[in-house]
């Protein structure tokens, strides 16, 4: 069945490859892989019935259509429950910040999700992030702050930061000031009359005046 004609009956065109699986075409529910996609994500492992039986995969890559923001296209990793796999996880920011609640500064949120290692079935959907203990411009939640489900362990660096407060910074006004259009038109027109003067009386005004010689002839007797 052409592409477009499995979109229209309901199915998504998808492909399943890893874990020394050969890559294969596979069609699912659209309305059943949303399901899954949203209570699972992309770090939860999940099972495609296949005809020879079940397959454990993480839904590596799903392409929206741009205009419907529906999935199009879904790439499943086959995976091994017994060998543990880094994946990233996406971080759900938890709590009240004081520091933004009284108006001393913003939240910034510098990492969206970090990258983990675990069993598959130890996978966490996502992970919560609590900004509780912001309370000023000095605080800062690092990953080593979140905490983790047991035998789930941080690939990214615990030091690196994952929220923090920056001072509210106000708008200055601007200010315009006012031009004087008329003074600038006369100031032009000044300077055309000027550079229009005529050249002779420059350069007469410039050159001093010649004398003229007279030469006297002899009287006659």
């Amino acid at each position: 069945m052409k592409l477009g004609a499995l979109r229209k009956s309901g199915e998504i065109p998808a492909v399943f490859y890893g874990a020394g699986k050969a890559s294969t075409s596979v069609s699912v529910g659209n309305v059943e892989f949303k399901k899954v996609w949203r209570e699972a994500g992309e770090s939860s492992a999940v099972k495609v019935a296949m005809s020879d039986g079940d397959i454990d995969v993480l839904i590596h890559e799903v392409q929206v259509d741009p205009v419907t923001d529906e999935p199009i296209h879904v790439d499943f990793l086959a995976i091994d429950m017994k060998k543990k796999i880094k994946v990233k996880v996406p971080l759900v920011f938890e709590g009240v910040s004081n520091a933004v609640k009284n108006g001393i500064g913003n939240l910034v949120k510098v990492l969206h999700e970090i990258e983990i290692e675990a069993l598959p079935a130890d996978l966490p959907h996502s992970l919560a992030v609590d900004i509780s203990s912001l309370e000023g411009l000095e605080n800062q939640v690092f990953v080593s702050d979140i905490k983790l489900p047991t035998s789930v362990v941080a690939i990214t660096a615990g030091g690196d930061v994952v929220a923090s407060i920056v001072a509210q910074v106000e708008e200055k006004e601007e200010v315009v000031v006012p031009v004087d259009l008329s003074a600038i038109e006369v100031e032009k027109k000044g300077k055309k009359e000027e550079e229009g003067a005529p050249a002779t009386e420059s350069a007469e005004a410039a050159t001093p005046a010649k004398e003229e010689k007279v030469e006297k002839k002899p009287e006659k007797k």
